[in-house]
């Protein structure tokens, strides 16, 4: 996992080839209510945005990164968080993020709700 998802607040990657746009045409995987959906990404929408735009009803609230409600597991692939003031270096350590602040940085990612 990269390094740079383990400072929270820090507005700008801290790590070289990181950045806030998502992979162009890169597939989100999520698994969401025992389902599983496929979703191809587009440049710097958050999981949340496509998760959403797949009809899918993830949980979320403020959509700022201050509250944690969005919380997901990445399984697979690689994220930036734009903003991260709810999860611990703990959390995100163990694979947590925020989706509606993760930005794909691989082509494919794979993200579980609890």
């Amino acid at each position: 996992m990269s390094r740079s998802m383990l400072i929270p607040h820090t507005p700008a990657p801290a790590e070289p080839g990181l950045s806030h746009n998502a992979v162009a045409n890169g597939i989100v995987t999520i698994h969401l209510d025992g389902a599983t959906t496929s979703q191809p990404g587009r440049a710097g929408d958050t999981v949340l945005e496509t998760a959403r735009r797949a009809g899918l009803t993830p949980p979320f609230s403020c959509e700022a990164g201050n509250c944690g409600t969005c919380m997901a597991t990445l399984v697979d692939g690689r994220v930036v968080m734009k903003v991260n003031d709810a999860l611990t270096d703990d959390d995100v350590a163990a694979g947590y993020i925020l989706t509606c602040q993760a930005v794909p940085q691989t082509t494919s990612i794979t993200v579980e709700y609890p």
